[in-house]
């Protein structure tokens, strides 16, 4: 599970958004904006976003967890074959 790298009081956020926003592009963090030590929002990189949309899209979508489940059982079976055979 993905954590929280670092917390920023608000305050401290106003002042060093820029710096906040070029750290994301470097990296793949978290950041998490406090309001008297409680942490009230979230900043990430566009391209984190991006995923966490379409990982909320896959698991929404009934079709696409019916066969990720059907895969699941497929493997705990034992029933897989080469990749060499599949094409």
């Amino acid at each position: 599970m993905q954590t929280i790298e670092s917390y920023v009081p608000v305050t401290q956020a106003k002042a060093k958004l820029l710096d906040m926003v070029r750290q994301l592009q470097n990296t793949n963090d978290t950041i998490a904006i406090t309001k008297n030590g409680v942490p009230e929002a979230v900043i990430l990189s566009m391209q984190k976003f991006e995923g966490l949309l379409e990982t909320i899209n896959i698991l929404a979508d009934p079709e696409t967890m019916r066969q990720l489940h059907g895969s699941a059982k497929d493997v705990k079976a034992g029933r897989l074959i080469d990749i060499e055979d599949a094409f």
